[in-house]
């Protein structure tokens, strides 16, 4: 009998790092046969994406803490936190029981997707364009918000 190991599970961002993205493969591969494994995986993969971002990676909590600081959507601090705390209760007895309810270890793929385009595939394209710029266009800008 042949199993689909990855399900529906959406193709990692290409701009994780490359650590990152072992870690989001190796959570596809195992989603349907272990989803606490997966949502640990996920949990350590959103840990060391905080780490690229440039927080301390000590503590997760501190480090979305920090970015929150730093001006990150509500949004995005939840799908952090989402990871965090699904991940933590993977691996520590809690109230979220993901062999009940796998699909919740399947939200956690698109959250770390969604956290890498936000953080690292939006500033790329974006800056891709504005180096493009006339350089006297780019000094106007720079004058203009100094």
């Amino acid at each position: 009998m042949v199993y689909p190991l990855t399900g529906n599970v959406e193709m990692a961002n290409p701009d994780l790092p490359a650590d990152i993205m072992n870690d989001y493969n190796e959570a596809k591969d195992i989603v349907n046969i272990s989803p606490r494994g997966s949502a640990a995986l996920l949990r350590l993969a959103v840990q060391k994406l905080c780490v690229h971002l440039g927080e301390k990676g000590k503590n997760i909590n501190d480090d979305i803490a920090s970015l929150v600081k730093k001006g990150m959507p509500v949004q995005l601090q939840q799908a952090l936190d989402s990871v965090r705390v699904i991940g933590n209760h993977a691996v520590h007895p809690g109230v979220i029981d993901l062999d009940d309810k796998p699909e919740t270890a399947y939200a956690l793929f698109s959250f770390v997707n969604i956290i890498c385009d936000f953080f690292i595939t939006q500033p790329k394209k974006i800056n891709e364009v504005f180096i493009n710029l006339p350089q006297k266009d780019k000094d106007n800008i720079a004058k203009r918000d100094s």
